[in-house]
């Protein structure tokens, strides 16, 4: 991550807390001894003094880190690097230290209304799961990286709503749409996401969305649609299955001898049976006693 595209991380190397607390409670009793035990007559007051300075001097630096937690250094304004140690640590006490964590994060956005490539309203919403990925641009290259999220997230959902359509057209049954889209939305939104939050230090792990639907005004009319398309599918489905089962009769009749059928009394027979098989109701037999001609 070089300097040009934003602030650059440096690493932090602070000390064991533990060996400078252990030192702090040192000299806080080695001066309260020399105060208060025997013999503090014969020593200097001075040297009890100085013990107890270097006691308050060093027991500001103290500071302890979790795991996934980091602490960016700030030197009277100037970055000095971040500390990833854990447990109980020291630096110099003039260090302002900025504990920042850097586990992982769930935002759910609100559900938005978007047009969708058509122009059709609609209502989508995503859950983005995030985290810090670069310390110095987290809190350095941005006022505040928690409200920055929410905003860039909304504005990656809407812009990947609006350059796809809710469902296929007729126009173009081979676009990939929000409805039917899949993992190709989603990976792109990730890639939408992390353009955005890369530029504040920030990693997108996961997305997904959560709710997509038409809007209300226009729920109701593509309800409609999208059942008349559903009937017109079934209904191909089933005249092709019934033209199959003709032939496979006609050829079966044929092949075994079973009766010898002119042209006319094919059309007949195929008629028959395609409104036996297409029927939505059962059919009722009629028993013919006479001829087809007569």
């Amino acid at each position: 991550m070089g300097a040009a595209q934003g602030s650059e991380e440096l690493q932090f190397r602070s000390f064991n807390g533990y060996a400078m607390f252990a030192l702090t409670l040192a000299l806080i009793a080695g001066s309260l001894w020399a105060t208060f035990g025997l013999g503090a007559g014969d020593r200097p007051e001075f040297a009890y003094l100085l013990g107890l300075l270097l006691a308050l001097l060093i027991a500001p630096g103290l500071y302890m880190l979790q795991p996934n937690q980091a602490a960016v250094m700030l030197l009277f304004g100037a970055y000095r690097g971040t500390d990833f140690s854990n447990g109980l640590r020291w630096a110099n006490p003039f260090l302002f230290k900025k504990k920042v964590s850097l586990r992982l994060r769930n935002f759910t956005s609100e559900r938005l209304k978007v047009n969708d490539r058509r122009g059709n309203p609609i209502e989508i919403a995503a859950a983005i799961t995030w985290r810090i990925d670069d310390t110095a641009r987290a809190i350095l290259d941005i006022d505040s990286f928690e409200s920055y999220v929410p905003i860039q997230a909304e504005a990656a959902v809407r812009h990947i709503a609006s350059e796809h359509s809710y469902d296929v057209g007729d126009d173009d049954q081979q676009e990939v749409t929000l409805r039917s889209g899949g993992e190709q939305i989603i990976t792109m939104l990730k890639r939408e996401l992390q353009a955005r939050f890369e530029k504040a230090g920030l990693r997108i792990d996961d997305a997904r969305l959560t709710h997509l639907a038409y809007a209300p005004e226009i729920a109701g009319a593509m309800l409609r649609r999208q059942q008349a398309e559903a009937v017109i599918a079934a209904r191909k489905q089933i005249v092709h299955g019934a033209v199959s089962m003709v032939q496979m009769a006609l050829e079966g009749l044929k092949e075994r001898g079973i009766v010898e059928l002119d042209d006319e009394r094919r059309a007949a027979m195929v008629s028959n049976l395609l409104v036996v098989l297409c029927s939505e109701s059962d059919v009722q037999p009629v028993i013919n006693s006479g001829s087809l001609y007569h």
